[in-house]
């Protein structure tokens, strides 16, 4: 993905109200890519733990910058909202990231599925999830005050994989500590950033369309 396709793509500003989890990655792509043209805006990543309160945080945050921008994207998969916030941006025409989660969509819908296949009980991490592993897991689920909340969470999981969009040697051993904290055989898949940044830019070369 070059820098002149986006530029070439793109004729009008564009707003991406994105995840807070996924912020430092779509920054990323912005930078290497030179896209002038896209505005980042995101959402408190605390809500990735809390999915019934996405569909109004971003009908808000549309409501507010619709005005502004002649595009509008969502980086958000459906992220356990049980299509709710389809039925946000269904009203005002707005698309967002394919599947159910950023699981998906980090490692594209064909190898997530490959991974489903092969071991139904996985937990999967992302690098942002593997960066934040004790704040949303640990003391999110009350394990670090409860030890014996471990097995009833994960006791039927057999396997973490990890995703990983970065290439740093020091995520990937966080995340295999992470699993051996959970008593579970690791796997590291790396992604990239590739899947997600070719998303956006399709949505967008199709809106221009």
């Amino acid at each position: 993905m070059r820098a002149k396709d986006w530029n070439q793509a793109v004729k009008a500003q564009v707003l991406v109200i994105a995840c807070g989890a996924l912020a430092r990655e779509i920054v990323e792509l912005k930078r290497l890519n030179n896209w002038s043209h896209l505005k980042i805006q995101c959402l408190p990543a605390d809500l990735h733990n809390r999915p019934e309160k996405i569909p109004a945080a971003v009908r808000a945050e549309i409501e507010d910058k619709r005005g502004q921008y002649e595009q509008i994207f969502v980086a958000y998969a459906d992220c356990g909202t049980g299509g709710l916030l389809d039925e946000v941006l269904a009203e005002y025409g707005i698309e967002r990231l394919s599947g159910a989660h950023c699981y998906e969509f980090f490692s594209g819908a064909a190898v997530f599925h490959d991974l489903v296949e092969a071991e139904m009980g996985t937990f999967y991490l992302t690098d942002f999830l593997t960066r934040h592993f004790d704040r949303l897991i640990k003391s999110g689920l009350g394990i670090d005050e409860h030890p014996q909340l471990l097995p009833m969470y994960f006791g039927n999981y057999k396997r973490l994989v990890y995703l990983s969009q970065s290439d740093a040697p020091e995520l990937a051993a966080l995340a295999e500590q992470h699993a051996n904290y959970l008593g579970l055989e690791y796997e590291r898949v790396h992604t990239g950033l590739e899947p997600v940044g070719s998303e956006i830019l399709e949505k967008v070369i199709q809106w221009q369309n």
